[in-house]
């Protein structure tokens, strides 16, 4: 039986994409646009998130050895990026598709306003029936401003645009319950909320050509599922993964999604970095936050506010022991905040509508 998603944000990593020399795979990026092409006939929505832009590069620009790794990234992403959208507008104008290409940073998502003006910019090209593909602009992006990889990316552009699944596509089957090069260890075929602790079962080695590893995967997508979409993480290698992920006849790992967050939420759950204060609160507002019942943030329960904030400001949420309790959107400022701290009876400090809560403390 046919997932029945609409929305597809499919995520092709690097190591799919590139041959064992570091060459780029063309033949395979022309199989998996061929299966693009048929979910598009479904009159299903698909949007694109490709690395490959410094493997393209690498094919057409020899660099010496003795340059800054930086400097190589930023050279082979500026030349290959060119190579890589090129070719994909050949191989789906071959079925008369048209692509659009995105570059973005994490700065892009930051600003509230800026982040709604570029999921306008996406909704107008799939209105118009143009497939996005997005990639980190890996010319400008260096250090603090890089994505961890193109999986965290990928997870943004799902949660920004409410995608009914995000398909992760690497060189292996899916998570395994132990080392896959083991033949005792199995694909684990669905996690749900409440699974944490991947380390114990996941290795930390990262790809050969991208920058993640699957542990990276295993919190990202555990993130993205707890907003409401599901999560695949399959092998793009597999002839046909795509139509035989959604046709549900292929073994692959998948994140079993909670109920739909709001778009506020969505993008709250990715804006960690982008905190401007940080509220402590005692074990009574932990618990209260945490439980089944929706709960606001009040003064009563908070203990300390550090750093400077104003009304509408990302505030990150921390227990009296420093342990990540979640975000949230300011409802005034932290010299306001600082005046009702452990006052009763006062207006919210985040309201829950504008709350997120780190999934990996219940």
């Amino acid at each position: 039986m046919a997932l029945a998603y609409n929305r597809i944000v499919i995520k092709i990593g690097s190591n799919v994409l590139t041959q064992a020399d570091g060459m780029p795979d063309v033949a395979r990026m022309e199989h998996l646009v061929d299966q693009i092409t048929e979910i598009k006939k479904q009159g299903k929505e698909v949007i694109l998130v490709s690395s490959g832009a410094v493997a393209s590069g690498r094919s057409l620009v020899k660099i010496s050895e003795k340059t800054d790794a930086v400097g190589s990234r930023q050279l082979l992403a500026a030349v290959g990026q060119v190579k890589l959208i090129n070719t994909y507008s050949q191989l789906f104008g071959r079925h008369d598709l048209i692509c659009a290409q995105v570059l973005v940073t994490k700065e892009d998502f930051r600003d509230r306003l800026h982040y709604l003006n570029m999921k306008n910019c996406f909704q107008m090209q799939l209105q118009h029936n143009i497939i996005p593909v997005v990639n980190e602009n890996d010319v400008i992006s260096v250090t603090e401003l890089m994505f961890t990889d193109n999986d965290e990316l990928a997870g943004l552009i799902a949660s920004m645009l409410n995608a009914d699944a995000l398909i992760i596509l690497s060189n292996v089957d899916g998570i395994f319950n132990g080392d896959p090069k083991d033949s005792n260890s199995e694909v684990i075929q669905e996690i749900g909320h409440s699974t944490t602790g991947f380390s114990q079962f996941v290795t930390t080695q990262k790809s050969q050509f991208g920058r993640g590893g699957m542990i990276t995967k295993c919190h990202m997508a555990h993130k993205v599922a707890q907003l409401g979409i599901a999560v695949h993480i399959a092998n793009g290698k597999t002839t046909n993964i795509l139509q035989r992920v959604l046709q549900e006849e292929v073994v692959n790992t998948r994140f079993i999604p909670k109920k739909t967050a709001s778009g506020k939420k969505k993008w709250l759950a990715h804006s960690g970095s982008y905190a401007n204060g940080v509220v402590q609160v005692n074990e009574g507002a932990c618990a209260a936050l945490n439980s089944a019942k929706a709960t606001s943030l009040l003064p009563v329960g908070v203990t300390a506010i550090s750093g400077t904030f104003k009304k509408g400001d990302i505030i990150k949420i921390i227990s009296e022991s420093e342990k990540y309790i979640g975000l949230g959107i300011a409802e005034y400022s932290s010299e306001k905040a600082n005046e009702l701290v452990g006052q009763k009876n006062q207006k919210e400090l985040v309201h829950y509508d504008y709350l997120y809560l780190n999934p990996d403390i219940k």
